[in-house]
């Protein structure tokens, strides 16, 4: 898409969630099993085509790139609506394609493309990311993986191992899910436990290649993510200190919250500029990829828990109150820091 077209995108994406995506909306979905409204995500699906995005023509989907998955990404991270876009429609899709298995694709991505069937990405164990939770033997998995996108949610399970990518189903047998409670309560995740269960070898690729490009691509959506979240938490915070009157003034008027507002939005700005090059990146798979997403990771990481508890500082004692949404978003950003990882900065080629 050209610029004036991914304006345009994003403005459609920002529109429908608005509408349907309200504080109300991502309380009443939270509390329940699936974790979001799956009319939201219906809507999302057919009329703006969310999920295919990245999905190439041939396979059912758009043909647009990674870039306006992230975009998407991002306008989620604004409302914390839990849909099924970061686990299923960006790494579920990304691990299919870059597989390599055309035939995998053939098959799988249709029925993803379109929304009607959801991915789960299975990979960490107890410890985090750097190592799988399931091992791979004689077409069988056993172990578990931990900290599972809307792993009790998805059909389509999709397992990362030392072996390769595998697939295989959620009622397949010896597969047992469990919803796992977590700091975030607008971000449903599992803990997966396989016990012999037949599976099906996705490509032939290198697992650590295929590991390491995952993780880059969870990194520069989880930047995008928070930059949208930070945003929204600046823009709810100028809104309030312009409306909330003390000493017969509103309290955005004095110096030092004028000050501490103008930091807010520097760290937003500049996190923006940083999850875009990663975006565009990763998306072009470029020499710079990993450096540009290990930049993100850690600058839109900061910002998005500065912001988040500037937010929570400047709005006062309502800030605290399960009523006000500024806890949630307080939540999101201290879950994703440690979602996927931290990681250590690459070491440039000699």
């Amino acid at each position: 898409m050209s610029s004036n077209e991914l304006l345009e995108f994003r403005t459609s994406v920002r529109a429908l969630l608005a509408k349907h995506a309200t504080p109300a909306a991502v309380r009443a979905a939270m509390d329940t099993d699936l974790g979001y409204d799956p009319k939201l995500w219906t809507m999302l699906c057919e009329q703006v085509g969310v999920a295919a995005l990245a999905v190439p023509e041939e396979w059912g989907g758009a043909g647009a790139g990674l870039v306006e998955s992230l975009m998407v990404v991002g306008e989620l991270g604004r409302t914390l609506a839990g849909v099924p876009m970061l686990g299923s429609a960006v790494l579920g899709v990304q691990a299919i394609l870059n597989s390599g298995d055309e035939q995998a694709c053939a098959r799988l991505l249709p029925d993803l493309a379109e929304g009607s069937r959801t991915a789960a990405l299975c990979w960490a164990d107890a410890g985090g990311w750097d190592s799988a939770g399931v091992r791979a033997s004689d077409g069988k998995l056993t172990g578990a993986a931990h900290y599972v996108l809307h792993g009790a949610q998805a059909d389509l399970l999709l397992v990362l191992t030392d072996d390769g990518l595998f697939e295989t189903t959620a009622d397949a047998p010896g597969v047992v899910v469990a919803p796992t409670p977590g700091l975030d309560p607008t971000r449903k995740l599992a803990v997966i436990t396989f016990t012999d269960t037949p599976a099906m070898r996705i490509g032939s690729g290198d697992p650590a290649a295929l590991r390491t490009r995952l993780r880059e691509i969870a990194w520069a959506a989880l930047a995008a993510e928070q930059v949208g979240a930070a945003r929204h938490c600046l823009e709810m915070t100028v809104e309030y200190t312009a409306s909330r009157v003390q000493f017969g003034r509103p309290i955005g008027s004095f110096q030092a919250l004028k000050h501490r507002m103008a930091d807010m939005y520097v760290l937003v700005e500049s996190a923006e500029s940083t999850a875009l090059a990663a975006a565009q990146a990763v998306a072009e798979n470029s020499d710079s990829a990993a450096e540009d997403v290990y930049v993100a990771r850690k600058h839109c990481t900061q910002a998005f828990s500065h912001v988040a508890a500037e937010t929570i500082q400047l709005h006062g004692g309502i800030a605290i109150t399960w009523e006000h949404d500024a806890h949630l978003y307080f939540k999101r950003a201290h879950a994703t820091a440690e979602l996927f990882g931290t990681g250590r900065r690459p070491v440039a080629a000699a």
